[in-house]
């Protein structure tokens, strides 16, 4: 019986931990919603040298073949090579890391997770609210934490760009706003601006043949609006002296 009370005790405590994550994230990062538009060009570019230049270090793209972005993002193999290569691997290969398993242990106590399927898996605007919501933590061992991911162990790395800021609570200790403490390099809008370059790429990664759907889709259409048209006029033929 004893034992019986103190699972049920356990299992209280987990779900009001969890019901309390939920509605930190509920309550102030889902007001954070990220703006897709994979035939964006310009964006994934962008999207892409940001996760190569502050992603990239920790996290790998291990379905992602360099040559394919490359190609699929207009860019060419020289100046991919010159400005996204900064490792001796060659274009064709995929985008892993040189990192280790137990370096990374041993720095975060957590292996950094590929993010292939990030956007499939976790949805755009956690990636967008996840890169928005880092908020200063003495307590946290980073100095940050998240309201996306509370208790995350990965580090702020955008810092130097967002600025710093403080999460202020309520009279019930629930996330309220933000406040900012200190001016980053970028303005808030600029920084949005590169959180959802960086999650709208993290998207077009998840799924690369989307984009040449996307494409193809418009000559699909056209061909059934043509082919409906000729049907259309050679029915009309066929059947204008059947009364």
């Amino acid at each position: 019986m004893i034992t019986k009370n103190i699972f049920m005790l356990l299992l209280l405590a987990m779900v009001n931990s969890v019901s309390y994550a939920a509605s930190q994230k509920s309550e102030l990062a889902e007001d954070y919603k990220a703006i897709n538009n994979i035939n964006n060009k310009a964006s994934l570019q962008r999207g892409a040298k940001y996760f190569v230049n502050y992603c990239s270090g920790c996290h790998s793209l291990k379905y992602m073949r360099m040559s394919t972005l490359a190609e699929d993002l207009n860019i060419e193999e020289a100046v991919f090579s010159q400005n996204l290569l900064f490792s001796n691997k060659k274009i064709g290969e995929t985008m892993t890391i040189s990192m280790s398993e137990s370096d990374a242990i041993m720095w975060f106590n957590a292996v950094p997770p590929d993010l292939s399927l990030i956007a499939r898996s976790k949805g755009a605007d956690y990636i967008y609210q996840k890169l928005n919501t880092y908020y200063e933590d003495d307590s946290s061992p980073t100095g940050f934490n998240n309201i996306a991911l509370p208790n995350t162990s990965m580090p702020n790395i955008l810092a130097g760009l967002q600025g710093g800021q403080k999460l202020l609570l309520d009279d019930k200790n629930k996330p309220v706003s933000f406040v900012k403490i200190s001016e980053g390099t970028h303005s808030d809008i600029e920084y949005k601006q590169l959180t959802n370059d960086i999650t709208n790429f993290l998207v077009y990664v998840s799924e690369p043949a989307k984009l040449r759907r996307y494409s193809m889709g418009f000559w699909v259409l056209m061909f059934i609006f043509i082919f409906t048209v000729i049907a259309y006029y050679t029915k009309k033929e066929f059947w204008k002296d059947v009364h």
